[in-house]
């Protein structure tokens, strides 16, 4: 069991019957009355978002998800194919379950594969992933310390906004989880 003190981003739950993940939570205080907790969950299963408020103090039980490394081999209509790292196992996964994760996905990429019992239910990427930038409008010299962004359209079809120093053919860090610029790594 895990009360809502404990509550941390991106763990799984089991309510009502349901798997889901938490996404966002928020502790509320009102001026009268006990403190609550609103919560922002994806269903596992349905890949739905929905939100949840309930009383501080209140108590879940934790979904126990098995986990297994595998690499992305490639993707096909609706269907992504994964080979496990330690049995060499192909494993097909529907488009559905992989949701916005599309977006940061690249061949021979290692991602968890999540399974409750002998289902899969999501795949896990790594906080973070090295991507390089396929087209984006050209740099401008010098200017670095201005804060402003451009888009930039990234090698598995996601648009960053990245800053304006940022030209083609470069190689950025994205954060998974936020779809966010890191970092420059360098030129390919």
């Amino acid at each position: 069991m895990i009360s809502t003190g404990d509550l941390k981003r991106g763990i799984s739950l089991e309510l009502d019957g349901e798997l889901y993940r938490l996404l966002e939570f928020n502790h509320i205080k009102m001026g009268r009355g006990s403190a609550q907790v609103r919560m922002k969950l994806r269903n596992l299963r349905s890949g739905s978002t929905t939100e949840r408020t309930v009383q501080a103090g209140e108590r879940f039980q934790r979904a126990r998800l098995d986990s297994s490394t595998v690499q992305f081999l490639y993707a096909d209509e609706d269907t992504y194919h994964f080979m496990n790292t330690e049995t060499y196992d192909q494993i097909t996964v529907p488009a559905s379950l992989i949701a916005d994760d599309v977006k940061f996905l690249k061949e021979n990429m290692e991602v968890e594969l999540l399974s409750y019992g002998d289902e899969t239910i999501a795949i896990d990427l790594p906080p973070n992933v090295e991507l390089k930038i396929t087209y984006t409008e050209p740099g401008i010299k010098g200017d670095t310390a201005s804060g402003t962004t451009k888009p930039a359209t990234v090698e598995t079809g996601a648009v960053v906004q990245v800053p304006l120093f940022i030209n083609m053919d470069e190689t950025i860090r994205v954060d998974t989880r936020t779809g966010q610029y890191i970092e420059r790594v360098g030129k390919v």
